[in-house]
């Protein structure tokens, strides 16, 4: 039998249970809270003292996420006043990443289409309530149980036209042969809801945008953006168009294992085509603001008021950080009550995002060749809000999900300690002839086998999908979720079967 000694130490579950706790969680905490910048960024400092504070953060938290590069720039009042870019292009070759360096936005490219179609509008060529099929004269709706014919323009531009997400894996190198578009749409535009009916991100419907910009006006898509939209807009180093120049310049991408993704284009440019630099960006933010110089004034306030204003309210999981979407544009009130517009952007090996407040005139634009960037791009627009004082906004609730998803860890773990006591505990107060004596309840050694296996064969699926959200917003806590699962199930096969283990193990040894 145990000591006292030895009860004392593993047998009081109740002196146990709270200390174990106590430190899990102090410890997990810690790991989150994980922060290369501790300063807190002060409201209204000089545009000096901020950017200061970015060189020192930047690099800083592009090393604890592992992100090879980022290009980032400002708008304050109206006005582009700084701009920068940390790191590599290339980690292979140590290129660097410059200011001019033209980068994939991926779905950034979505506001800026809008903006196309809503040309358009203001022209009198569409009508944002009009069935879509009318504008088309070579190309037709795949069969599906959903009427096409109910499907309009203003549908497409909010992501409520019932079409599907749409292949976002498929990628081309810029030099080999590729689907049209009219033969990618022909696959994907498969309508899986009815028109009109909920909110459901979609880069098919993007695309079908594009193609109706070249029904109407007969030009490529990429040569329309460029007359009517970029050159006009001052976008000088932004195309739609693969550029051969674009060979030696566009950055590597890194996806979330960190892995190199070479410069790639898709069949379809409207969703996520647009090559552009961050100050390229930013200029088009600008044009969207309130007081907007002039000359950059190619939509009227009533348009651009249109494209901000909410089309669909309920947008599933997107509204744990925003509040709505309007016409290509992500929409949220802010805690002074400003209204913020924005737009990210993540495909293979990039993400991206924009950040503006055209009532201020203040805006961010944060470029990045990683698929590890989600946790960096929150917390420098924490620190953005509060330097402009806005105080927080809806992308800053990722942190503390993130502290929320390490306060999971710490129970698991938790409960992994106070299970391996308790076998501890089992081993220390049997003699090894009542171990080969006792017999476990049948049904709850077979219902913890069950759990453990299926915990095991989830992570085995998640270990081999190409993507998972998760892991994209929380790159490092989702990885030790992972372990923690893993130990978890692992110890929970041990404790289903000690009796078997602790039986093989003692029934020919000599301390029977």
């Amino acid at each position: 039998m145990m000591s006292d000694t030895t009860h004392a130490i593993y047998g009081n579950k109740r002196i146990w249970i709270p200390i174990i706790l106590i430190i899990s969680f102090f410890t997990t905490f810690a790991i989150s809270g994980l922060n290369p910048i501790k300063k807190k960024v002060q409201p209204l400092i000089p545009i000096d003292e901020y950017t200061m504070h970015l060189d020192r953060q930047v690099p800083a938290f592009m090393e604890f996420y592992d992100i090879p590069g980022s290009s980032i720039a400002l708008v304050k009042e109206g006005k582009l006043v700084w701009s920068e870019a940390y790191g590599l292009a290339d980690v292979q070759t140590g290129r660097k990443l410059t200011k001019d360096t033209p980068m994939r936005v991926q779905s950034i490219s979505k506001s800026i289409t809008a903006w196309g179609i809503m040309k358009l509008v203001e022209q009198g060529k569409i009508e944002l309530d009009a069935p879509i099929l009318q504008y088309f004269k070579s190309w037709h709706f795949p069969e599906s149980e959903f009427s096409a014919k109910r499907v309009t323009v203003r549908q497409l531009l909010s992501h409520t036209g019932g079409l599907p997400l749409g292949d976002v894996f498929t990628i081309y190198s810029p030099h080999e042969e590729m689907p049209s578009l009219r033969e990618k749409l022909t696959k994907e535009a498969m309508l899986v809801r009815e028109p009109g009916s909920a909110f459901s991100y979609s880069n098919t419907g993007y695309n079908m945008l594009e193609l109706l910009i070249e029904e109407v006006t007969g030009q490529a898509f990429g040569d329309y953006m460029r007359r009517e939209i970029l050159i006009p807009l001052g976008m000088n180093r932004s195309t739609f168009i693969w550029d051969e120049r674009f060979d030696a310049a566009v950055p590597v991408g890194y996806d979330l294992r960190g892995k190199p993704v070479p410069a790639y284009v898709y069949p379809e440019k409207a969703s996520g085509g647009l090559f552009a630099t961050a100050e390229d960006i930013a200029i088009f933010t600008i044009a969207g603001m309130k007081d907007a110089p002039h000359d950059k004034q190619i939509l009227s306030p009533n348009t651009i008021e249109a494209l901000y204003t909410p089309a669909s309210k309920e947008i599933g999981i997107y509204s744990l950080v925003f509040d709505a979407y309007g016409l290509g544009h992500y929409i949220e009130t802010l805690p002074n009550g400003e209204r913020a517009i924005s737009h990210g952007g993540q495909g293979t090996g990039i993400m991206t995002h924009f950040h503006a407040i055209p009532e201020t005139g203040d805006a961010i634009v944060i470029l990045t060749n990683s698929q590890r960037s989600w946790p960096f791009i929150s917390y420098l627009l924490r620190d953005w809000a509060r330097w402009r004082g806005f105080e927080s906004i809806g992308m800053g609730r990722i942190i503390w999900g993130k502290y929320w998803l390490w306060a999971v860890i710490s129970l698991i773990w938790s409960a992994v300690i106070l299970q391996t006591l308790n076998i501890t505990t089992w081993i220390m107060k049997r003699r090894c002839k009542e171990i080969l004596k006792e017999k476990r309840s049948k049904l709850l050694t077979i219902a913890q086998t069950i759990v453990a296996i299926i915990i095991i064969i989830v992570l085995i699926w998640c270990i081999n999908q190409k993507y998972l959200f998760l892991s994209s917003v929380f790159p490092i806590a989702s990885k030790w979720l992972g372990i923690s699962a893993l130990v978890m199930s692992i110890n929970m096969l041990f404790c289903a079967w000690k009796e078997s283990l602790a039986k093989m193990i003692f029934k020919n040894s000599w301390l029977k």
